[in-house]
This record gives structure tokens, sequence and C-alpha cells, in this order.
């Protein structure tokens, strides 16, 4: 069952909109979980840094020209202060593979902010996949 095309109430809301977008390749769907500002930012596994609607659009339309993405967001971290939430998720991506339908896993972060049409994206960043699941995420700090 699709939901419906209403304004975003919470985070959580938009982030299962933007999911089910991407499972049913629907554009305008996908990019109506966006805020209207000129800075939002895109980037997806290991691809370039998107600036701007017209670019993540066309990057989303070029996905889409091969089919629905299957991505699933799960062991969901959030971080809500006011008027934004930061989303860490492991994304459990379908992919077909030489040997038969496989699993892929991306760590991406999503950020939100509440505007006068509910909660939108602002910022979607996503890590190079993996065939492993990500450990438990890492309670102490770690230099890079």
């Amino acid at each position: 069952m699709r939901k419906s095309k209403l304004p975003p109430g919470t985070p959580d809301d938009t982030e299962a909109m933007f999911y089910d977008a991407l499972q049913h390749a629907d554009i305008e769907r996908l990019m109506a979980c966006w805020t209207d500002e000129d800075d939002i930012v895109c980037v997806h596994p290991g691809g370039p840094r998107l600036l701007g609607h017209a670019a993540i659009r066309a990057a989303f339309e070029a996905m889409f020209a091969n089919g629905a993405v299957m991505a699933t967001p799960e062991k969901v971290q959030r971080f809500d202060a006011g008027h934004c939430s930061v989303h860490s998720v492991v994304e459990r991506v379908a992919v077909l593979t030489d040997d038969g339908p496989q699993h892929a896993f991306v760590v991406a972060t999503n950020v939100y902010t509440k505007t006068a049409q509910g909660w939108r994206l602002v910022a979607h960043h996503a890590s190079p996949g993996s065939r492993t699941e990500p450990a438990d995420p890492v309670s102490k700090p770690l230099l890079h």
C-alpha cells in the first residue's frame, strides 16, 4: 500500500515517504520530500556532491531509468533538536548479482528540517556500500 502525498507530520513520516518513493521509482513523491530551499544537498555512494533541486532530480531520474531502488532503512539513530532532525541509518539495498538476489548495506545520513509544509529533507549523504551488514555503532570517539 502506497502512502499518501499529505505533508509529513514528523521526520519519520518524511523518511518513510522518501524510501517508499525510492521503492516505487516515483520521482514526484521523492522530490516532494525535499525542502523548497535551493541549498539542498545529496551524495550517492561514491558519487559527487549534488547541490540543488535540478541536480538531485536528474540523479534520481537516472537511477530510476534502471528501475526502482529497493532500499529499506534499518538501525535508525535519531538526533532531534527543535526544527532539525538528523537520522543515521543503515540502508539494506536489494541487488541482483550473478549469484542471484543479494543485499548490500549502505550507511546514510538524512537531515530534515521543519517547514511550514511539514518536515522536509535538506541533505541525504550515503557511503559506498558493502556486502556485509555494518557492526553496531561505536560509542566511544575515534579520530579519523
